[in-house]
């Protein structure tokens, strides 16, 4: 907790068994209060793992969701445990658990209500392993979301991100997609309501054991970022009137 804030961070996990304890490892248990930890039916012991490390909330999907279900799952389950400000961190530990402290900081001082963990910024991402093929691709993606959204992050793929609970409590992600698209269409819903997002600068891992989508996977996604892109702006223009935009509360 950092002032009256609640913070809980949310571990959307496939497949993480060999990495999820080094993950757990680094998170500052002294700022969490709650850790959720969402399994989209794994094929190995990360369930048995994530009991043997005393983590609390454990849910697994009975069927495979995707990586946006996943997501959704998390955030229920963090909102109903009343979080003030969640965190999703991959537990495939490609990210620093060490930026905890820092990124929940931003959120409860007021500062920004979101804030991306950014691998660009900086040279952390090649430095850190990336393939170029994959740099060059989230260059590319990253300019046309700017200019498309009229914004200007530094990338829109990261997977290290948190939320208030008024941006996770305003914006219908329920109405997103369940495949790796959902993360693009919550920053386009969370820049459509009106929310600013802040960066800080963060290294990032690339070995074996840390998840990544295949070539196939990654054109689909690619399509799927520049239509996400295109939908924003044309509903900017109210051109088209789209159910993922409406307030959460107005959706219901």
């Amino acid at each position: 907790m950092i002032g009256d804030k609640r913070i809980v961070v949310v571990l959307p996990a496939y497949n993480a068994e060999l990495t999820l304890e080094k993950t757990w490892s680094e998170i500052p248990f002294d700022l969490v209060d709650e850790i959720v930890l969402v399994d989209d039916h794994s094929s190995d012991r990360t369930v048995d793992k994530a009991k043997e490390l005393a983590i609390r909330h454990v849910i697994r999907h009975e069927q495979n969701k995707g990586y946006g279900g996943n997501q959704k799952t998390c955030y229920n389950k963090a909102l109903e445990l009343g979080a003030d400000i969640v965190i999703m961190l991959h537990p495939d530990y490609q990210y620093t658990p060490k930026l905890i402290p820092a990124m929940a900081s931003i959120i409860a001082q007021g500062l920004y209500p979101v804030v991306l963990g950014s691998r660009i910024l900086g040279k952390g991402a090649l430095t850190g392993g990336m393939p170029m093929h994959k740099y060059i691709a989230n260059r590319i993606l990253t300019l046309i979301q700017n200019m498309l959204l009229n914004q200007k992050l530094s990338e829109y793929h990261t997977g290290y991100r948190a939320y208030s609970r008024e941006v996770l409590e305003s914006i219908d992600f329920e109405a997103n997609s369940d495949n790796f698209i959902f993360d693009n269409q919550v920053l386009s819903q969370i820049f459509y309501r009106g929310f600013t997002i802040a960066e800080i600068t963060c290294p990032t891992k690339y070995f074996e054991e840390a998840s990544s989508i295949n070539l196939s996977n990654s054109a689909v996604y690619g399509i799927g970022v520049l239509k996400v892109s295109v939908l924003h702006r044309l509903q900017a223009w109210g051109l088209v009137n789209l159910k993922m935009y409406k307030n959460k509360k107005d959706a219901r």
